[in-house]
C-alpha cells in the first residue's frame, strides 16, 4: 500500500506526531495533561466567560484555595513558574532590595537571570549541602542594611521541594520564618513541587506555608500535571503590594483566565493534587530501590519527592540517554536527576532500573 506524506511522517489522523510509547525521566514537565485536568479544560470551553480574570472559575479558585490556606488570601494565576517568582518577590521589595536564596535556587540558576533583568532585584546565593537554607545560612548574607553601597537583603526565598529533591519540615519552615521575620525581612517559597511536599510530609498544604509564616508563595501546577498554570498565593497580603499591577506589567495576565482556573480547580478541589503527587513519589521511592546496590550507582541526595539523584561513571549516561531521555545536572561529578511523573508506570521505572544495571554491568566487566 502506497503511503501518504503525513503516514512516512508519522502523523496520525488525529494530528498527533510523537509517539507515545516513548517515556523518559527528564522532567515532570515532559508529561502531558492529566485526563481529570484535560477533561476540565474541555467542560470550561463553553460559551463566554468574563476575561482578565473576572470569570466565575477565578472566583471558584478564590473559594478553593482559601480552603487549603484559610480566609484573607489573596490569589494571582499567572502563566509559569519563573513568572510567578518573579511577581512575588517584586511585591516583597521596594528597588533597592535583595533576596537571600540557595545557589541551586530556580531563581539563581534557571531563569536566565528573570528576577534580575526583569525584577530589578539582586540575589544573594548560599551555598547549602543539600538545597535547604538555614538561618545560620541566612546569616552569611543577612547584614548590610543602612549601608548605602550594598543591595539590601530584605527577602528570602526558599524552595518547597528543593531543587535537589528535598523537603523542608514544618518546623524547619518556621524557623527560618521567624528567624527573616525578626531581622525585618519576608518569606517567599517557590512551591513548584509543593503537592510532592506535602505527600512526603503526609502534612496539608498549609501545615509549611501559611501556618509556618510564609508570606507569598509560588505556588505550582504545570509538573503536577496541568497544562500550564502557576499561582502567585499572597499568604500574608500586608507583606506584599502591586500584584495586580505587576502581573500585567510583566505579561502574565491571561485573558482567558477561566482555563487557567478551571485546571487548578480540578487539581485542588478534590485530592487529585495528592494523588498525583503521591505517585510520583512513589515511583521515584521505587526507582532509588531497583538502583541503590547497582555496583557503580551513588545516590547523592535523600529521595524525598519525585527526583532520584545519582553519579554514574563516565560515558553511561550518554549511552542510556539513547534509550532514556535524563538531564545531567553536574557534568563535572557525572551527577544526573532522574525524575518521575503523575503518568510514571511502575513498568516505566522497571525498565529504566534494567538498562541502568545492564549498562553499569557491562561497564564494570
Amino acid at each position: 500500500m502506497t503511503q501518504t506524506p503525513s503516514e512516512t511522517a508519522g502523523v496520525l489522523p488525529s494530528g498527533r506526531i510523537h509517539n507515545p510509547s516513548v517515556r523518559g525521566f527528564a522532567s515532570d514537565n515532559y508529561s502531558g495533561i492529566h485526563p481529570e485536568v484535560l477533561a476540565a479544560l474541555a467542560g470550561a470551553n463553553d460559551g463566554h466567560q468574563v476575561a482578565y480574570g473576572d470569570d466565575e472559575y477565578t472566583a471558584r479558585l478564590q473559594e478553593v484555595l482559601e480552603g487549603h490556606f484559610g480566609p484573607g488570601i489573596e490569589a494571582f494565576p499567572v502563566f509559569n513558574g519563573t513568572g510567578a517568582n518573579v511577581l512575588s518577590l517584586q511585591s516583597l521589595l521596594p528597588r533597592w532590595g535583595a533576596v537571600i536564596c540557595a545557589t541551586t535556587a530556580h531563581i539563581n540558576v534557571d531563569e536566565n537571570g528573570a528576577p534580575e533583568r526583569i525584577g530589578g532585584i539582586k540575589l544573594l546565593a548560599v551555598p547549602t549541602p543539600n538545597g535547604k537554607l538555614t538561618p545560620e545560612l541566612i546569616d552569611q548574607e543577612a547584614w548590610g542594611w543602612g549601608d548605602e553601597h550594598r543591595a539590601q537583603p530584605l527577602a528570602v526565598s526558599i524552595t518547597q521541594t528543593t531543587e535537589v529533591g528535598t523537603c523542608y519540615t514544618p518546623e524547619e519552615v518556621r524557623a527560618l520564618a521567624d528567624h527573616v521575620h525578626a531581622k525585618g525581612m519576608k518569606l517567599h517559597m517557590d512551591g513548584a513541587r509543593l503537592a510532592n511536599a506535602a505527600a512526603h510530609l503526609e502534612v496539608p498544604l498549609r501545615a509549611f506555608t501559611r501556618d509556618a509564616g510564609v508570606d507569598i508563595l509560588s505556588l505550582g501546577g504545570t509538573k503536577n500535571g496541568l497544562l500550564y498554570g502557576e499561582i502567585v498565593v499572597s499568604l500574608n497580603p500586608e507583606a506584599s503590594a502591586g500584584l495586580k499591577y505587576l502581573r500585567k506589567m510583566n505579561m502574565q495576565l491571561a485573558s482567558k483566565m477561566r482555563f487557567l482556573s478551571a485546571q487548578f480547580i480540578a487539581l485542588l478541589e478534590g485530592d487529585l493534587w495528592l494523588r498525583s503527587a503521591s505517585h510520583a513519589n512513589a515511583m521515584a521511592s521505587r526507582l532509588r530501590a531497583a538502583v541503590e546496590d547497582i555496583d557503580g550507582v551513588r545516590l547523592t541526595q535523600d529521595t524525598e519527592s519525585n527526583g532520584v539523584f545519582a553519579v554514574l561513571p563516565a560515558g553511561v549516561a550518554d549511552r542510556l540517554r539513547k534509550s532514556f531521555r535524563f538531564y545531567d545536572w553536574n557534568e563535572a561529578t557525572g551527577e544526573v536527576r532522574w525524575m518521575c511523573s503523575f503518568d510514571t508506570t511502575a513498568e516505566d521505572v522497571d525498565d529504566f532500573a534494567a538498562a541502568v544495571r545492564e549498562e553499569l554491568a557491562a561497564c564494570l566487566r
